[in-house]
């Protein structure tokens, strides 16, 4: 794997971290009252970061294992709204799911870092990208975490529209 892939997984957790703590606290919660053109899932700023750790352990923690121990599985896409409901993500604790994210991301790490250029090269089947390496799925977690680093960009730039409406 190449080293800027590496080196952009292994520091999304504190870039994470920062860009939601440029969000301001009464808007941690918020909802724009339109979510078009959000590079992301509609997710407000605690509902991103509860999304990102899930995703990393119930999603590419197990794509990866699949991939490895399995012959050319069919990789499911998860529903993350419906997560979003059942796992009460409005409500969470950033506090909490930042300490998940960065034990289960250093996991990622440790496990990618491990592998032999073969392993890299086992295929499987991602429901809604089709078949890929598993150098793929290492990929598309890094353009998953460039997108919700957009995503609470977006949710800012809306916060300080909304700011400016409200001022009118």
């Amino acid at each position: 794997m190449n080293a800027i892939t590496l080196n952009a997984l292994a520091s999304f957790p504190q870039q994470l971290e920062a860009n939601y703590a440029a969000i301001p606290a009464e808007f941690k919660h918020w909802s724009p009252s339109s979510w078009e053109g959000v590079p992301s899932e509609p997710f407000t700023a605690i509902e991103q970061i509860c999304h990102v750790r899930d995703i990393e352990v119930e999603g590419y923690h197990v794509r990866f294992q699949r991939t490895l121990h399995e012959f050319n599985p069919t990789l499911i896409s998860i529903d993350s709204e419906a997560l979003a409901k059942d796992r009460c993500y409005a409500t969470s604790n950033a506090s909490e799911a930042f300490a998940v994210f960065r034990v289960a991301r250093a996991k990622t790490i440790e496990l990618i870092s491990g592998l032999s250029p073969e392993q890299f090269m086992r295929t499987a089947v991602f429901e809604g990208y089709g078949p890929l390496s598993l150098r793929s799925l290492v990929h598309y977690l890094c353009s998953h975490d460039l997108q919700h680093l957009a995503g609470l960009q977006w949710l800012l730039g809306k916060i300080e529209a909304y700011r400016v409406q409200v001022r009118s």
